[in-house]
């Protein structure tokens, strides 16, 4: 009898434990990387914003044109910062240790280009 008890009391134990909700674990809907650019003047700005706006999970782009650094607020659940940075290299520009991709940055009118002074 007291064997019977022991089991009917695990038993119930166990149905709880199994039927008590479990709290979801908190996604993040968006999160914020800061990227540093090799851009210049107001067209890389223009490039970069537009560009990155058709990025998987890129809600919003801005670039401090005076610091070079690009404001990405982005859902990670959908991309992620190395693919954010590399979508800016495929840009032309650099994105933190991520060179722009040559074919990219020739494409780039000359006042965007790395060596031309900020105007």
């Amino acid at each position: 009898m007291k064997n019977l008890l022991k089991i009917g009391l695990a038993t119930a134990m166990l149905i709880c434990l199994y039927a008590s909700p479990v709290p979801a674990q908190e996604v993040k809907k968006s999160d914020t990387l800061v990227v540093k650019t090799s851009a210049i003047c107001g067209q890389c700005k223009e490039r970069i914003e537009q560009g990155m706006a058709f990025e998987k999970g890129v809600k919003k782009t801005t670039l401090n044109d005076e610091t070079k650094k690009v404001t990405v607020i982005y859902n990670p659940s959908k991309t992620s910062p190395d693919a954010i940075r590399t979508a800016i290299s495929k840009l032309g520009y650099d994105a933190d240790e991520v060179v722009a991709e040559p074919k990219a940055y020739e494409k780039l009118p000359p006042c965007c280009k790395k060596d031309q002074a900020p105007h």
